[in-house]
């Protein structure tokens, strides 16, 4: 019952800090949310979660770990950016997340966007349009993230519960 009780604890705390890892991306949400759902079936019951759950839950990761990636360089693209600003962008946003978190996931990318695409000789009206396609990348990708999250938690709670 205690034991229960603790791997309960340390199931919720790790869906929790996978939605921190929205915030600050060098927490690997996906991985934390399935150590969660592995606690669950090798330390609780091994027979709920069914091969469905499985499959979605594997389907649902890789569109999670995809939507920061394609989110960041559509926007990117969109606005203007060039590839290097696109993946410029992508490493300021884990950086940003050690520079004045959380702050600096959104500061960090826009500045290193801008930077690259004058460096490029980009107009600056051009280099501020990429730096908000970089801003609203990120953005969309962590909306997207935090919409599969919930979806992924939610399921689990309902095939745990029903």
């Amino acid at each position: 019952m205690v034991i229960d009780i603790l791997i309960w604890i340390t199931i919720i705390a790790l869906f929790v800090l996978s939605f921190v890892g929205i915030i600050y991306p060098i927490i690997p949400s996906p991985f934390v949310i399935w150590v969660g759902f592995l606690l669950y079936h090798f330390l609780i019951d091994a027979e709920e979660l069914t091969i469905l759950f499985w499959v979605a839950m594997g389907i649902l990761t890789v569109v999670l770990i995809g939507a920061d990636i394609i989110a960041n360089s559509y926007f990117v693209k969109r606005f203007g950016g060039s590839k290097w600003g696109e993946r410029a962008a992508g490493v300021a946003v884990i950086l940003g997340s050690f520079v004045i978190p959380p702050f600096g996931i959104i500061v960090l990318p826009f500045i290193v966007v801008f930077t690259i695409e004058m460096i490029q000789k980009r107009t600056t009206g051009e280099a501020v349009r990429a730096s908000f396609g970089s801003l609203i990348g990120f953005l969309s990708g962590a909306a997207a993230k935090v919409i599969i999250q919930l979806i992924m938690v939610v399921w689990f709670i309902m095939v745990v519960i029903m």
